[in-house]
């Protein structure tokens, strides 16, 4: 059963709108190869595109779809790094705008200290991307996409919050489907109440959902707190959602359907090099998946692969793979741990 239909007479497949940083990792290339140790013993790093929103534009693009960004870069250097990285990638930069007040993209440096233990130090002060303002959403931007996505942590501050919530007024009104990635980060949020009063307000409004049962708990705290999976999907299904997807790490994800049937499925099993970037690879898959029409257990496969291919690698943007080589991850694992490793 397809439960979301796309216009598709319209030219863009997908905007995205929040956050894009710059990843500073450890190097591990065929010249330098920094092993797992504190981030203070690190000498040499490797610099990538990051930032959730901004990685799922470069996965959904290596997968065909035409992809757009709305955000605010730093008028530097980086600044320059993140569009012609873009450009190169094939997204549309014609909605990412500078910065005029001085304010700098994010900094990530990453901890890798086993395949098992990973951390982030973020530098986010003065940050460029919460500097997006509802002057820079254009209604005839979102008119021409099928679906716009709109990342949590763009709700965190004023005026990106504003905007993020234009955003998703104007995609109402145009009939442009409104995904919403909770994309839960600590840094620049105040308080919980906060943090459940913005992420209700687009959850409500949203078409797919897609979070950790953590992130659905903040969601929901104003609302109803304590729910389990099947209660909140339940409840979001009540206001607008067609498919809700919860995970659980390693534990593996279920998507909900709004006909009432769940879906799950288990992690593909790989050595990890990092804790982080995988749910990008997933939410690059899953929405491929959708987009031609899948079953949902395939659309569900498919992002559980891409999320495991990704742990395994040393960058979040650089190494996402194209369908040819997600197929090719899932036929080699089948091979070594049977047909059904990962549908549950």
């Amino acid at each position: 059963m397809k439960y979301i239909t796309f216009d598709e007479s319209r030219p863009m497949d997908l905007v995205l709108l929040g956050r894009v940083a710059i990843d500073f990792n450890p190097a591990y290339n065929d010249q330098v190869k920094e092993e797992f140790k504190p981030l203070k013993k690190v000498h040499m790093f490797e610099k990538f595109v990051g930032g959730s929103p901004a990685n799922i534009a470069v996965g959904v693009t290596r997968h065909g779809l035409k992809a757009g960004f709305i955000g605010k870069v730093s008028d530097d250097q980086f600044g320059d790094f993140v569009v012609e990285y873009f450009d190169g990638q094939g997204i549309d930069t014609s909605h990412i705008t500078r910065c005029t007040g001085g304010e700098k993209l994010g900094l990530t440096f990453t901890e890798m200290l086993s395949s098992k233990e990973s951390s982030i130090l973020m530098y986010r002060n003065c940050i460029a991307d919460l500097q997006l303002h509802v002057d820079d959403i254009d209604e005839a931007y979102i008119r021409n996409a099928k679906a716009i996505l709109i990342s949590g942590t763009s709700l965190a501050e004023s005026p990106s919050r504003e905007a993020a919530i234009k955003a998703v007024m104007l995609s109402k009104k145009n009939d442009t489907k409104v995904i919403f990635d909770i994309d839960y980060r600590a840094y620049n949020w105040k308080n919980s109440d906060e943090i459940s009063v913005y992420y209700s307000m687009v959850a409500k409004e949203a078409d797919i959902i897609m979070g950790s049962r953590e992130e659905f708990d903040l969601t929901e705290k104003l609302i109803r707190p304590g729910m389990n999976d099947k209660e909140s999907a339940a409840l979001w299904q009540k206001y607008n959602a067609k498919i809700v997807v919860i995970k659980h790490g390693m534990e593996g994800s279920t998507a909900y359907t709004c006909d009432g049937q769940s879906f799950s499925i288990k992690p593909f099993p790989v050595e990890a090099r990092k804790g982080f970037g995988g749910g990008d690879g997933y939410g690059s898959g899953f929405l491929y998946g959708l987009y031609q029409g899948w079953e949902i257990i395939d659309c569900l496969e498919f992002g559980s692969a891409e999320a495991s291919m990704m742990v395994r690698s040393n960058n979040c943007s650089d190494d996402l793979p194209n369908p040819e080589e997600v197929a090719a991850f899932i036929r080699e694992e089948k091979e070594k741990f049977g047909e059904m490793i990962a549908r549950v």
